[in-house]
């Protein structure tokens, strides 16, 4: 036994991973197609119910992509709000698993949990305050202040910030409330939409990625004027196979400064880095979810 059984469920826009873990080591992982609420919670619904069989779990966390609701004190804690993704607004996430496994739940973004796990078990855990960016099927900003993952009004939705475009970059991006904020132009869809292929289709040379590097940068100068974040973790599908873009984003930053911070050359490579926890970020941030709950709750 090496600490509390814990179960996770990290949604993401494409595939969710429903996980059990003895302390933050992971016992098992499933990943599961993100399609519609019924089936993909369905599949869900079955493996915890096989898993509580054979072991009741000491807490839940469940990481779900946003927005969504993260104050326990509203009625719509837990619920996933009014997300890009089809058919799923309005679903009780939380209060579906709460009588499912009747356990205590930690509920947050998939991004804020992967935040936390950098803190708890990744590279920031000598920090204050550090942030998770991931570059996916949608573009999502977690922070984590003194240990505890930033909540306020709501949680941070930095993925949709408006920001100084490319010069001749006239792409109109394709997020359905805001166009061209940045999610809309450098999200997997977009990137696909712009080339005219898959991700996985496009070079490494071609120029769709100069526009990434520009608008990833822009999200990184934002998010360190306004937070300060000591370190910044870059993860997600685009991240995970294509590191040298985190390089080419470190550039991006300091010349969008303009020579601001004095020190920003001398700790950017430690300031912005690819991900410690690689692609299981996610999985043990919902991980890390139920175990802070859990430490809260005794």
């Amino acid at each position: 036994m090496t600490g509390p059984y814990i179960f996770g469920l990290e949604l993401g826009g494409t595939k969710c991973v429903a996980l059990r873990a003895e302390g933050h080591h992971i016992v098992e992982a499933v990943p599961i197609p993100t399609t519609n609420p019924g089936s993909t919670l369905g599949t869900v619904d079955e493996l915890f119910a096989r898993w509580r069989r054979e072991r009741q779990p000491d807490a839940l966390g469940i990481a779900s992509f946003g927005p969504v609701g993260v104050d326990r004190g509203r009625s719509d804690w837990g619920f996933v709000l009014n997300t890009p993704k089809p058919g799923w607004v309005g679903t009780d996430i939380a209060g579906r698993y709460r009588r499912l496994l009747d356990v205590e739940i930690g509920f947050d973004t998939d991004v804020n949990a992967a935040a936390l796990a950098e803190t708890l078990w990744g590279g920031a855990a000598d920090t204050s305050c550090n942030a998770y960016i991931t570059l996916g099927t949608g573009i999502g900003v977690g922070c984590v202040v003194r240990g505890e993952p930033l909540h306020g009004w709501l949680h941070p939705e930095f993925g949709h910030l408006k920001a100084r475009r490319m010069p001749g970059d006239d792409f109109p991006g394709n997020c359905p409330f805001h166009g061209d904020c940045i999610e809309g132009l450098i999200s997997g869809p977009a990137i696909a939409k712009r080339s005219a292929m898959t991700g996985e289709q496009v070079e490494d040379a071609h120029p769709v990625w100069n526009g990434v590097v520009h608008d990833l940068g822009e999200l990184l100068v934002g998010l360190i004027l306004a937070l300060s974040p000591e370190r910044i973790a870059l993860g997600g599908g685009i991240v995970c196979a294509r590191p040298w873009l985190v390089e080419r984003a470190r550039g991006a930053v300091i010349a969008s400064l303009g020579g601001y911070f004095d020190n920003l050359s001398r700790d950017i490579n430690r300031m912005i880095e690819v991900t410690a926890l690689g692609d299981r970020a996610g999985p043990l941030g919902a991980i890390a979810l139920g175990m802070t709950r859990l430490a809260t709750c005794k």
